[in-house]
């Protein structure tokens, strides 16, 4: 088996180490990540300006001066074209939840989006951390190595992304897994204002809201209570049991 793996908090992250040291027994292993952090750089491909590749340290390695969505395209689109292609992508570990409308903004999400767009089963890993973390990437990758056999040993719907997220915890403090549908934040917290060292004012984005629609079934739920959340995700966006109204409401009538 081949898998891909790249990520979004950059090549040296503590998280791509431990994803990558745990598969390396169960596959051939290539990494191809960005050469900085990209976290929110969601789906964006880089198209102005052209993409260069590194090798880095002793393995298959490769850094990228693009966002996570260049590194996967770029890797099955012809890269490494002398060579079949993986069987799979995993994305990760994320230093942090991609949880509810996280995944819209999420590269590391966009990762495995972009596997799947090229036809990879591809799986996304974020350790979800808080501000007294342990940082148990070891949890994580131990999930990950686990949720990579699953699909092996039973291949999911052609449409599928899983976007998994782990509480950070010793592996032994988790309490299963289940499968969730994803919740929703309150409004994030007002942008933070501030100046530059000449006095000009510059904005950060505010901190992401709590959990708003964090019920049982959804993944907050789930991590709140110390199991694997495990979200199949679709690309397809379209609201279907919309569609009749729409076609009422563009011909003059109310839905």
């Amino acid at each position: 088996m081949k898998i891909l793996i790249s990520n979004d908090d950059g090549y040296r992250a503590d998280g791509l180490g431990a994803l990558t040291e745990a598969l390396a027994p169960l596959a051939q292993i290539t990494v191809v990540a960005p050469d900085r952090n990209r976290s929110g750089a969601s789906n964006s491909l880089t198209l102005e300006v052209p993409l260069r590749v590194l090798p880095y340290g002793e393995r298959r390695y490769f850094v990228v001066n693009g966002t996570p969505t260049d590194c996967v395209h770029l890797a099955i689109s012809g890269l490494f074209a002398a060579e079949p292609e993986p069987d799979m992508v995993v994305s990760g570990i994320n230093d942090g939840a991609n949880l509810g409308d996280d995944v819209l903004y999420s590269g590391t999400v966009a990762a495995a989006v972009e596997g799947r767009f090229l036809g990879l089963p591809a799986i996304a890993m974020s350790l979800v951390v808080g501000a007294d973390s342990g940082r148990h990437y070891q949890t994580a990758a131990r999930v990950a190595v686990e949720m990579v056999m699953r699909v092996q040993r039973s291949p999911l719907h052609r449409a599928t992304i899983l976007n998994v997220n782990v509480p950070d915890v010793p592996y032994e403090e988790l309490r299963g897994y289940e499968a969730t549908r994803l919740g929703f934040r309150h409004r994030s917290e007002p942008i933070v204002r501030s100046e530059d060292p000449r006095g000009r004012p510059v904005y950060w984005v505010g901190a992401a809201g709590g959990g708003d629609d964090a019920g049982p079934g959804t993944d907050f739920h789930a991590i709140a209570n110390n199991r694997v959340s495990v979200t199949p995700l679709q690309i397809d966006l379209t609201r279907h049991s919309m569609l009749d109204d729409m076609r009422e409401w563009l011909q003059g009538r109310e839905p």
